[in-house]
């Protein structure tokens, strides 16, 4: 399942070829399904003031696509092993939250035509998201997106968040395919890293972080959105 032009940025309009379609599909959740990333971004700016902590964007950036305790190491690498990271993640829920109930959680653009599209061709899907089961179950829900995944695999469930393959080896096993038959599609860095130790294909859709060179050479592609994506699989 290899793209004639592999990571490469792609001109509008043109996509890859694919000599094989894969036999299932493993979605990240937050920043490649729905808008949450930069809600959490927006979140984590609020809450750091309540604890006494100035976090910039390039600081939330850093921790975008990395499990809770991936993010309470680079707190503590970053501003010492005092750092109220707790409290700062107890005040970025609740600010995340309170975005949600105003309504501003949405699908990211194309993923809902994707997912019908997918199901129509009886392609199986899973999540793979290193959000904690509760929260991944809840985002789903809100966002009307539950229905179309046999599984969810979390930071719950695996020993090693990404970028470790554990949660997309999990995902595979549990749709019943081989990793390197599966296309993993990512947002972030450590996403797109996880995919790639898991031997699985990989389509990076950027949201808050750009491409770079080492994504480019991780991916099949980096397309523009989740049509691109499913102009791609048609």
């Amino acid at each position: 399942m290899n793209p004639v032009r592999n990571g490469t940025t792609l001109p509008h309009g043109q996509l890859p070829v694919m000599s094989a379609k894969p036999c299932a599909v493993v979605f990240d959740m937050d920043g490649l399904l729905i808008n949450t990333e930069i809600l959490a971004r927006q979140a984590l700016r609020l809450a750091g003031p309540e604890v006494g902590l100035a976090l910039s964007d390039s600081v939330c950036s850093l921790m975008i696509g990395v499990p809770l305790d991936g993010c309470r190491a680079l707190l503590i690498e970053r501003y010492g092993a005092d750092v109220p990271a707790d409290a700062l993640f107890e005040g970025a829920a609740r600010h995340l939250q309170a975005q949600i109930d105003a309504g501003a959680m949405q699908m990211q653009p194309g993923a809902a035509a994707l997912l019908a599209q997918l199901d129509a061709a009886g392609t199986p899907r899973a999540v793979a998201t290193s959000s904690s089961r509760s929260k991944a179950q809840h985002h789903l829900l809100s966002a009307g997106l539950a229905h179309w995944f046999s599984t969810v695999v979390t930071r719950d469930d695996v020993a090693q968040g990404k970028p470790w393959p554990d949660l997309y080896l999990l995902a595979a096993r549990r749709l019943g395919c081989p990793p390197t038959r599966c296309l993993a599609l990512e947002d972030s860095y450590n996403g797109v890293r996880a995919a790639s130790a898991a031997a699985m294909p990989v389509i990076m859709v950027p949201d808050l972080l750009p491409p770079t060179p080492e994504m480019r050479a991780r991916c099949l592609a980096v397309l523009p959105d989740l049509h691109a994506v499913a102009r791609l699989l048609a």
